[in-house]
């Protein structure tokens, strides 16, 4: 199982039930074919830095998941059918990105590790 990263930008005309329902719908898709979640992080409306669909401001979430590489696949296909998905982008996080997104969730200073005097 390798460590992924997926970033979605929703059309922003959802209501707040419709972009927690969306959310919940991706994370399903992954625990479904046997991924497991280790962290979701919703960023909810930002501006976007270019027009997409004459949209000038998209809802965003990022999802940090395990799992089989041939879920990406089946991932890519729902997020392309689906119509509120502006952007989605799938990244493959190595050991010290996964270490990285750790220590700064925690409030770890994620730069640094110690200086001494």
């Amino acid at each position: 199982m390798m460590n992924y990263e997926l970033m979605v930008i929703f059309t922003p005309v959802l209501s707040e039930d419709d972009y927690k329902a969306a959310q919940k719908k991706f994370a399903d898709i992954i625990k479904d074919n046997g991924g497991e979640i280790t962290h979701e992080n919703p960023w909810g409306l930002r501006s976007l830095a270019y027009p997409i669909r004459k949209k000038t401001t998209g809802m965003y979430v990022v999802l940090e998941y395990n799992a089989p590489s041939d879920l990406n696949e089946k991932l890519k296909i729902q997020l392309n059918r689906d119509e509120n998905v502006l952007r989605h982008m799938i990244t493959v996080l190595d050991k010290h990105a996964v270490a990285y997104n750790g220590r700064k969730r925690h409030g770890v200073n994620a730069e640094s590790k110690t200086t001494e005097a």
